[in-house]
């Protein structure tokens, strides 16, 4: 196949170490399929890979997300064919290019329903959504959760997914108008962690009882404050660090605090059997096609500015969804 481009770096820093350059794209092996991209996603793990907060051998691709047309597959690959509109989320990272090998057992038919930008938006994100709700603690109605970046990608998704399950939901912002776009999204209680102290206002809110589980991708600055929302027995779901890493925790907090659980998932261990991708992806395809979430694609950057979209999504600058168009 002749050339396409791709998104590499060599060093780690900051966006500005983003490369546009050829790559040689070859036929695809035993068990591959070879992935015409039609739009990628962008996700804040690719900014730890790209800083080197979670390091990749270098030099390397970048990116975790994206869908397109199948051009090619290997031996011994049988439930996806050439022509198959599909997706992914999860890795192997490289999904910042014009066209890529994939293993075929990553690979998810897109339904006739979701376009290949909305497939893009929402793998990662969504199926993350996903397991947090429906796996890491299964909400049942009646229950109030808190999820932190509320107007984010994955918050929106659970915002609206959350309420579709008859859950309330309070969500951390970090300005008027991401408050708005959360409440929008479903978010019954919005929390501008800037102006108030988000602990606090759930014990107002909860009337002192505290929350069966809380939803942390913030990390370094919320972890601690996080389990002082928790009630006896709640659980503490740590799964980003746009902050910086959790400081190591003392365990004799969780018993101070009323037998807490932590647990730190990743959508990789969710997703590593193929029957648990496409049961993951099934149950999201199902809610997005029946309009119970709907995900919001509110920045469109060309693939090769991927350094800008970077610096708008660390700078806070970004709300829903982001896609690079190859």
């Amino acid at each position: 196949m002749s050339s396409v481009h791709a998104i590499r770096f060599a060093a780690t820093g900051g966006p500005e170490v983003l490369q546009w350059q050829a790559v040689d794209v070859g036929e695809p092996g035993p068990g591959e399929a070879r992935v015409s991209h039609r739009a990628v996603g962008l996700n804040y793990i690719d900014t730890y890979h790209r800083s080197g907060l979670y390091q990749l051998p270098l030099p390397s691709g970048i990116g975790l997300e994206a869908a397109g047309v199948v051009e090619a597959v290997g031996e011994d690959v049988a439930d996806i064919a050439i022509g198959d509109r599909v997706a992914y989320a999860g890795g192997p990272v490289g999904a910042y290019a014009q066209a890529r090998l994939m293993p075929a057992d990553r690979l998810v038919r897109l339904p006739d329903a979701i376009g290949f930008e909305q497939g893009a938006a929402m793998m990662l994100q969504g199926m993350t959504a996903q397991y947090l709700l429906r796996r890491t603690y299964r909400v049942q109605p009646g229950d109030t959760i808190l999820i932190h970046a509320a107007a984010g990608g994955v918050g929106l998704i659970v915002c609206q997914w959350a309420k579709a399950l008859g859950a309330t939901v309070i969500g951390t912002v970090g300005s008027q108008a991401k408050a708005e776009l959360a409440r929008a999204h479903g978010c019954d209680h919005t929390i501008v962690y800037t102006r108030e102290n988000f602990a606090e206002r759930v014990r107002e809110i909860t009337g002192g009882a505290g929350l069966p589980v809380v939803y942390d991708s913030i990390g370094k600055d919320t972890s601690m404050e996080s389990l002082a929302c928790l009630r006896p027995l709640g659980v503490m779901v740590s799964f980003g660090s746009a902050s910086g890493p959790v400081p190591p925790l003392d365990l004799g907090v969780l018993a101070k605090r009323g037998s807490l659980y932590v647990t730190r998932p990743t959508l990789f261990t969710y997703t590593a059997k193929r029957s648990d991708l496409l049961a993951t992806a099934a149950e999201l395809f199902e809610v997005v096609a029946a309009g119970k979430v709907r995900i919001d694609i509110n920045q469109r950057y060309p693939l090769r500015d991927a350094a800008r979209a970077h610096r708008d999504l660390e700078g806070r600058l970004t709300t829903g969804s982001t896609i690079l168009i190859p």
